[in-house]
């Protein structure tokens, strides 16, 4: 079955999840990413403003998913998911997504939160400031991965999905904008409990998809 793989899915698969990988600056981000969180709901504890966390939390479930269907997208071509990560890493969690990447998305809806005003009707340029900053924080994600994508980080395999302009813009709605978007609607559901179970419910998606694949022993 491996021979229809492409050269990059054939490197991302050398050394999947392979523990012997791991390097030690893994630990300074790792407690990084703590410390930042720890941080964050000592805050939220204090004033009951849990929208940093939530957008924290909001963001990487958004990218676990999408790192989910990357890898469903091979299992089903036998070819190659939408994009690989076939580059030196402390750690290949999936067939696109590593531990480095994962430290990054883990802050990327902090990041998000912090950019946006106070109040949530001011507009920049017209447009109101959370959708404003969620284009703008896309479009700079889409920047990055086009240079790790020049700098052969991050391969991408099919036509479609790729630095043209049609590709750009899946890669910009697909890849990145959503995950802001559901920030925003998240942040509008007020209620704590409804506002958290809503954020439960965007991982049960991939974590079920996940336990698919591993009955029916499934490689991504």
């Amino acid at each position: 079955m491996f021979l229809d793989y492409s050269e990059a899915t054939l490197q991302a698969l050398n050394g999947l999840r392979d523990w012997s990988t791991m390097k030690w600056y893994v630990i300074p981000l790792l407690a990084l990413v703590f410390y930042i969180y720890a941080f964050e709901i000592r805050k939220a504890r204090n004033t009951g403003n849990w929208d940093i966390i939530a957008c924290g939390l909001t963001v990487f479930g958004m990218d676990f998913f999408n790192e989910t269907w990357n890898g469903w997208i091979l299992i089903f071509t036998n070819r190659s998911a939408f994009w690989t990560t076939p580059g030196e890493t402390a750690l290949r969690v999936t067939i696109g997504w590593n531990i480095e990447i994962i430290f990054m998305f883990l802050l990327n809806g902090i990041i998000f939160a912090y950019m946006l005003e106070e109040d949530e009707k001011k507009k920049i340029l017209g447009i109101p400031n959370r959708w404003f900053y969620a284009i703008i924080l896309a479009a700079f994600c889409v920047f990055v991965e086009v240079l790790l994508n020049i700098g052969n980080l991050l391969i991408w395999e099919y036509p479609f999905w790729n630095r043209s302009f049609t590709g750009i813009w899946l890669i910009f709605f697909i890849g990145y904008f959503h995950f802001y978007v559901a920030c925003i609607l998240i942040l509008k559901i007020k209620n704590l409990k409804k506002r958290f179970l809503s954020i439960g419910g965007i991982y049960a998606v991939p974590i079920i998809m996940n336990v698919i694949a591993v009955i029916a022993g499934w490689v991504y």
